[in-house]
């Protein structure tokens, strides 16, 4: 009954909101079986004009169920799509146990695309899959195994699970953690996911959850997505804390199909959430064209790059690394003056050190995974700390000379830290920010470094980014040891030395 309730007030919200250009019929709930018997929830929506007409298969989010796409399914059968959504195995109503983007949710997707194919008026040469985070995964993953998917939709997802995981070596506490909490409120966990996470929380046996993560990725059957040539768009959120962009630019750059990739401003699955209340919405917009394009007899699309710089105008361009015209190294410097602060710039050089307290944070902060980025989208304007008020005895802070023109950062910030006299396993956390007249800090990207046994560097790529630098402020990078966001490897009570030769280069425009 609760079921029926939720699509009657969708579809009056949808009435209320646009009009489609093609009559559809109405929704109905239907039961597909899956891969060994298991019974999924579904829900169908079709143009009511004759003929046979391009299907989309919308997998659900990771917590939530096939309800999640009614506005948008309504869209899209209006524009003459046969719209098909499902939860996945193990959430909600549907049977199994979470499969968490594995081989029984490959075997499942390619089930509800028989029965698509069976049971609607779905062309089976136009068949494109697509979703929001684990939808987006499972979309992704899918067009490896089965050819019939000719585009794909990946908004908010991953390509990479290890790196989601475990990106230069370190865990991801808040983002995996608000994964499992769903996952035990909403779902049902296998025995394989629980003991996976329970050894990524304690730390241990991570060769075997990199294996178990690495049969979830799409980076990991890279060559059959290119081989079945499915058309690919790949959009997501600068700041989000559950799939950084990084692994998603690496993963555009050895895509030999059509392709698109698109970054926003915001945290997971913020940029598309107005488009799932039936709302206006560019990200969805954005999907309905590639569809369109690339469901046609004959694709037309080619590969290309649109960016939402955090703080200046939508840009496009041909490739990724087009947007990057040079590259800036700033070497950091002895700390100078009463306030504690280095100098970011100049030649990189020698002759000093700076020591950290392991186990103190500062007020330099990643912030809460989905709140801070996700406010930050809304407002315009990114998380920000007086810079004064970070703690030099806890921080080494390094700020540059003010710029009189503006310094339009584009592409992967990279940071390179000597150390000496390590501990066998440790973390930095590295910050890079906009630093103004009055010492308010604006925080443009950052990521933590760890290691697991001792070493004489860090060597650290910060997430991807589109920042415009005003003139008269001066890039600051910010270096400490604890973020919540994080798991840290630091022992209690010791400390990390940076010294002469760190340096940090900056992608520019």
């Amino acid at each position: 009954m609760a079921r029926r309730i939720l699509i009657v007030l969708t579809l009056l919200l949808g009435l209320f909101i646009s009009s489609p250009a093609q009559a559809a019929s109405g929704f109905r709930a239907v039961d597909i079986t899956g891969a060994d018997g298991v019974v999924l929830k579904a829900t169908v929506i079709a143009p009511s004009t004759a003929g046979r007409h391009p299907a989309v298969v919308l997998p659900s989010s990771w917590g939530l169920n096939d309800l999640e796409y009614l506005a948008q399914a309504k869209k899209l059968a209006g524009r003459g799509y046969v719209v098909v959504s499902y939860t996945p195995r193990g959430w909600w109503l549907s049977g199994g146990e979470i499969d968490t983007a594995g081989p029984k949710d490959m075997a499942d997707l390619t089930k509800v695309i028989d029965w698509t194919v069976a049971n609607t008026v779905a062309d089976p040469d136009r068949i494109g899959a697509a979703g929001i985070s684990y939808g987006a995964g499972i979309s992704l993953l899918g067009a490896a195994f089965d050819s019939r998917i000719r585009a794909v939709g990946v908004l908010s997802g991953w390509t990479d699970l290890v790196q989601s995981l475990y990106a230069d070596s370190t865990r991801h506490r808040q983002s995996a953690g608000l994964l499992e909490l769903a996952a035990q409120l909403v779902g049902r966990p296998s025995a394989e996911l629980t003991a996976n996470m329970a050894d990524f929380n304690a730390g241990r046996d991570v060769a075997d959850v990199m294996n178990w993560a690495a049969v979830r990725s799409a980076s990991t059957y890279l060559d059959k997505i290119n081989a079945n040539r499915p058309a690919v768009l790949i959009a997501n959120g600068w700041g989000d804390t559950f799939f950084p962009p990084n692994q998603l630019v690496d993963f555009y750059g050895k895509l030999t199909t059509p392709k698109r990739l698109e970054l926003r401003p915001g945290d997971h699955a913020i940029a598309e959430l107005t488009g799932v209340l039936g709302l206006p919405n560019e990200v969805w917009t954005s999907l309905y064209s590639w569809l369109d394009q690339n469901l046609a007899v004959a694709p037309t699309s080619t590969g290309s790059v649109f960016l939402k710089p955090l703080n200046a105008a939508a840009e496009t361009y041909p490739t990724w690394s087009a947007q990057t015209t040079s590259l800036r190294r700033y070497g950091l410097g002895r700390i100078r003056g009463l306030d504690g602060t280095g100098l970011l710039g100049g030649a990189v050089s020698t002759g000093w050190t700076r020591k950290l307290p392991t186990d103190a944070d500062t007020l330099a902060s990643g912030g809460l995974v989905l709140i801070t980025n996700g406010a930050a989208a809304i407002t315009g304007q990114q998380p920000s700390v007086w810079l004064p008020f970070v703690d030099r005895g806890r921080a080494g802070v390094w700020a540059s000379e003010r710029s009189s023109t503006v310094q339009r950062i584009r592409g992967v910030p990279a940071v390179h830290l000597e150390l000496s006299g390590t501990e066998a396993t440790g973390t930095v956390v590295a910050y890079l920010y906009d630093l103004d007249l009055v010492g308010n800090a604006k925080l443009i990207t950052h990521a933590p470094a760890s290691w697991l046994t001792s070493t004489g560097k860090v060597d650290l790529r910060l997430p991807a980014t589109a920042y415009d630098l005003p003139a008269g402020h001066s890039l600051t990078l910010v270096v400490d040891t604890v973020d919540p966001l994080h798991y840290e490897e630091n022992p209690s009570g010791k400390t990390i030395t940076i010294g002469g030769g760190s340096y940090v280069d900056v992608p520019l425009r």
